[in-house]
């Protein structure tokens, strides 16, 4: 098997001459970019979660965290390294058709790892951190939806209306200045999909929901804003300006 300290380098190298010959431009830089974003040990890794499974009850139960960090989270991450193994072979065999092949599965289960990976540090225990009354996501909260409460109603409202499966956003518009609520569907990223940079998610695949709340999704949608991690979300936002 490849290791993953050369995957990237020999793939990069392949890529540059593909781009040539063969592959039009913008499937190329796609192709780098995947291989690119492994990290420094050549694999993408299941995250720790800063708390415990049982830490977000009874908004979300121990059970649900469980099977929804070490089973689907960690099912996005093997699929993940699986595709981009299998995209440095077709990159350095210069097989257009194969890379081709394999940008659904890139996008699907990068998707959910980046998804993931932000939604966990987007959680925190009940009553660990509440909405700030002051300060730069106050004012924009404020600026766009008038208040907490009509942010609150807007995002919540989008994210019970998503068609299957799919996640619900609030995130900055970095073209205007202002937060948006948004959704995407499946495990498409935020910003990939509409520019906006994510600041708080919301997944509404029914695995993070169902054993608690078996179909209601409006129960679960009201219940996770009490869990919310509104330290990171501004520290997002900050980050994004």
């Amino acid at each position: 098997m490849t290791t993953a300290k050369h995957i990237v380098p020999a793939a990069l190298r392949a890529a540059a001459h593909v781009r040539s010959s063969k592959l039009p431009a913008e499937l190329s830089k796609s192709a780098a970019a995947y291989l690119s974003s492994a990290p420094s040990g050549g694999k993408h890794v299941l995250p720790d979660l800063p708390y415990d499974y049982s830490a977000l009850e009874p908004a979300i139960s121990a059970e649900t965290m469980e099977l929804h960090h070490s089973k689907h989270h960690n099912t996005y991450v093997t699929n993940l390294n699986a595709s981009l193994e299998k995209l440095d072979a077709a990159v350095s065999a210069g097989d257009v058709s194969g890379i081709i092949g394999l940008q659904g599965a890139l996008k699907f289960n990068g998707g959910g790892h980046v998804n993931h990976t932000l939604f966990w540090e987007n959680l925190c225990p009940k009553g660990s951190s509440e909405f700030p009354t002051n300060g730069p996501l106050a004012g924009a909260v404020k600026a766009r939806f008038g208040d907490y409460e009509s942010m609150k109603a807007e995002v919540s409202a989008s994210t019970i209306a998503v068609q299957g499966s799919g996640w619900g956003w609030l995130g900055y518009d970095p073209k205007t200045g202002c937060i948006e609520a948004a959704t995407c569907p499946n495990q498409d990223p935020l910003q990939a999909r509409t520019g906006l940079v994510p600041l708080m998610g919301i997944d509404v695949w029914e695995h993070a929901y169902y054993v608690d709340y078996r179909n209601v999704r409006p129960s679960y949608v009201g219940a996770i804003w009490d869990v919310i991690n509104w330290g990171k979300v501004e520290e997002r936002l900050a980050a994004a300006k």
